[in-house]
């Protein structure tokens, strides 16, 4: 896919976890030099480039395990669960990590049980059962912890970390892979434990978009890795710093990043990790708009992924290849592939990697010319988007809510353990009171201080507990990033507002609005370049818009507007000051002036088909069918639905099902407003206002 970070070293997570962390488990039971055992640890390292060779070894090993103490049956049996997934036999591989389970159970040794559930864990992610394998990842975390064996708490602790990641959750995730690198240093860590977290933390920071964090940690596993004098070991840092340069924007480093790994992998005979880098090159080329060689990469990558057994890499060089068909003219064989690709993404439930190839999907068939197929990838790609933004947006508040659910809980545990005190006090001074009696007035007055004290610290907690408050409203209604209201408090806006009748002269206005290309900003200058688009974009619709409209970041790149009341035949006009007032802006990024261009679909507000109102979310559907024919006919510019004719021969449902058809048939009244290009085609003063009545004359009948 042209998005890097969905082909190879991005293409799948889940190839992450469930591969790379399997590769370093190392025991710490074959501390005594045995014949078996280190047999058996050379077959492990082999196994990560060649499985195939791998399980062959293993499968002579096998008589003489029958004499073998427990913690060495328990090692051999591992290696074959992660050889078997290697080569795709999923199920003989969930078999055999069960039987270690067992093992460990029957011996109540922890350390073997802990081992095998990491085994199931990797089986758990190559089949795409992704919940289930986090929750047993943070099982199997949990239990490796309380053994002393260094090498299985910090893949443990990896493995956790990565699933973490998966979760979204980074925080979480940083502190398990930073805590992983500090275990693995020596002494009581080894090499390849090290080389391991450092890894998994190196990607984590890409993922995080902190790139000065990542290039550090990648120049010391870079050193750690050459110390281990192993090419397989060096093909999978490549493949690291592959990513953190096409995340950070190197495109020509990453280029030569790829090549390195490619031979070091070729020599080696890693078909599996040659089949990613292939992808990887595959994109590469797809950027550069070289279909011919992007088609031989995706090809060769193609058959490579078939021959391992490859699933996840056999999707993403489908994509690639439906790219390049769909490039050079080959319909029908591009949607062919392409969707191929799409439903193994669907069946993996690997929703990022699936809304980025949506995305490329749909701008490869409007290249092509099929309006209508791109029309419908966009839609197919926005439900995803907006699926995926709501469940950030719900997973930060839940975060947010715990904090000071935390906070105020602590608070109500000092509360009540200042008034335990004060009732010990009065205890005490009952019984001072008998013995005392002179003492009395001291008492009540000391207890009176008390009470005043733990009285004015509760005023000031709860003020405190107050602003707390108020600061989480806030936070729950406005977008992190662009300060702008968020969907939440806009559907609850929407949901207690009451439709009021006006005239015909003044109306509400909904205008949703998308960045164009986003992506590629995002791919070519990284996506720190994206978020300060995004910031950039949020201002001037602050300074286009008047103070009274509300302004939401809608999703990742979207945004819509309310407006509650402007003249009838003010939306062009509306519509024509966002386009250009983005559009005549550009953002100095570092070296780089980064120009953008939006696509807009507004209507009025209330829709009135047949005299009755549009309930609010059917409104903004419409409107979001406006925006997508916009972007399907050329982007920078603005389709307005006016109204309608001829109602009573027609349905809401027929139009939402098809709103270039129902405007063709002269069922819907389409205007469009044309952005335009000021550098190459300055407008005359008159004619700032570029606006295309699009109405049809209905049938008759």
């Amino acid at each position: 896919m042209a998005g890097s970070r969905n082909g190879g070293w991005w293409h799948s997570k889940r190839l992450a976890v469930a591969a790379a962390m399997a590769l370093t488990l190392a025991p710490a039971w074959a501390q005594t030099p045995a014949t078996l055992d280190d047999r058996i640890l050379d077959i492990r390292e082999q196994s990560r480039f060649v499985p195939d060779k791998a399980l062959a070894q293993l499968q002579k090993l096998q008589p003489e395990l029958r004499d073998a103490p427990p913690h060495t049956r328990a090692e051999f049996l591992t290696q074959m669960s992660a050889v078997r997934m290697r080569l795709g036999q999923n199920d003989r591989a969930m078999e055999t990590a069960e039987q270690v389970i067992t093992l460990g159970q029957s011996l109540r040794d922890n350390t073997i049980i802990a081992k095998g559930m990491l085994a199931k864990t990797y089986v758990l992610f190559a089949q795409a059962d992704v919940d289930a394998a986090h929750r047993l990842a943070f099982d199997s975390e949990a239990l490796a912890l309380t053994t002393s064996d260094i090498g299985l708490k910090v893949q443990s602790t990896i493995t956790a970390g990565q699933s973490y990641a998966e979760q979204g959750n980074f925080p979480a995730a940083l502190l398990k892979l930073q805590h992983a690198v500090d275990q693995a240093r020596p002494p009581a860590g080894d090499a390849i434990s090290l080389v391991a977290a450092l890894n998994a933390l190196t990607k984590l920071h890409v993922q995080m978009k902190e790139y000065e964090n990542a290039a550090e940690t990648l120049k010391e596993l870079l050193a750690e890795t050459e110390k281990l004098d192993s090419p397989g070991r060096m093909a999978m840092a490549k493949n690291t710093e592959y990513g953190l340069a096409i995340d950070s924007g190197q495109p020509k480093r990453a280029l030569r990043v790829l090549e390195e790994s490619l031979a070091l992998e070729r020599k080696l005979g890693a078909e599996r990790m040659v089949g990613i880098t292939l992808v990887n090159l595959s994109d590469n080329a797809l950027k550069q708009r070289d279909f011919a060689r992007a088609a031989q990469y995706a090809q060769e990558s193609l058959l490579s992924a078939q021959k391992t057994g490859d699933k996840t890499t056999e999707a993403t060089a489908r994509v690639n290849l439906g790219q390049t068909y769909l490039g050079t003219g080959r319909l029908a064989e591009g949607k062919r592939q392409f969707e191929m690709g799409l439903a193994r993404m669907e069946q993996e439930n690997n929703k990022p990697d699936l809304q980025a190839a949506l995305r490329e999907y749909g701008e490869a068939l409007e290249r092509a010319g099929d309006l209508a197929g791109s029309l419908s990838a966009y839609h197919r790609e926005r439900n995803i988007s907006n699926e995926l933004f709501e469940k950030r947006r719900q997973q930060a508040m839940l975060e947010l809510q715990e904090k000071y659910e935390t906070e105020k809980k602590q608070r109500q545990i000092e509360l009540l353990s200042r008034e335990n005190q004060v009732k010990g006090a009065e205890i005490d001074n009952r019984r001072l009171q008998q013995r005392v009696w002179w003492l009395l007035a001291l008492v009540f007055a000391l207890a009176a201080a008390v009470v005043g004290l733990l009285y004015r610290k509760v005023r000031h907690t709860n003020a405190q507990l107050e602003v707390k408050n108020l600061e989480l409203k806030a936070q729950s209604t406005l977008d992190p990033l662009t300060s702008l209201y968020n969907r939440r408090h806009f559907q609850d806006y929407m949901r207690g507002l009451k439709i009021q009748e006006r005239s015909d002269d003044v109306v509400g206005a909904l205008f949703l609005l998308d960045v164009d290309h986003f992506k590629h900003i995002n791919d070519n200058y990284g996506h720190a370049a994206g978020d300060a688009v995004l910031k950039m974009i949020s201002e001037n619709l602050r300074i286009a818009l008047r103070e009274t409209d509300m302004i939401v970041r809608w999703g990742g790149e979207e945004f819509l507007a309310f407006l509650p009341a402007i003249p009838r035949h003010g939306m062009e006009e509306v519509a024509r000051r966002i386009l250009t007032s983005i559009s005549s802006q550009s953002l100095q990024y570092g070296e780089h002036e980064i120009s953008v261009n939006v696509s807009v679909g507004f209507s009025p507000f209330p829709l009135m088909p047949d005299g009755v109102p549009l309930v609010w979310e059917r409104a903004v559907n419409l409107v979001d069918m406006a925006l997508y024919l916009a972007k399907a006919h050329g982007r920078n510019r603005a389709y307005g639905v006016r109204g309608f004719e001829n109602f009573h021969l027609t349905s809401m449902e027929a139009i939402e099902r098809d709103l270039e058809r129902a405007w063709r048939a002269g069922f819907v009244d389409l205007s469009v407003v044309l952005g335009g290009d000021p550098d190459t085609h300055p407008p005359a003063p008159s004619e700032h206002l570029n606006v295309v009545s699009i109405k049809q004359a209905g049938h008759k009948h």
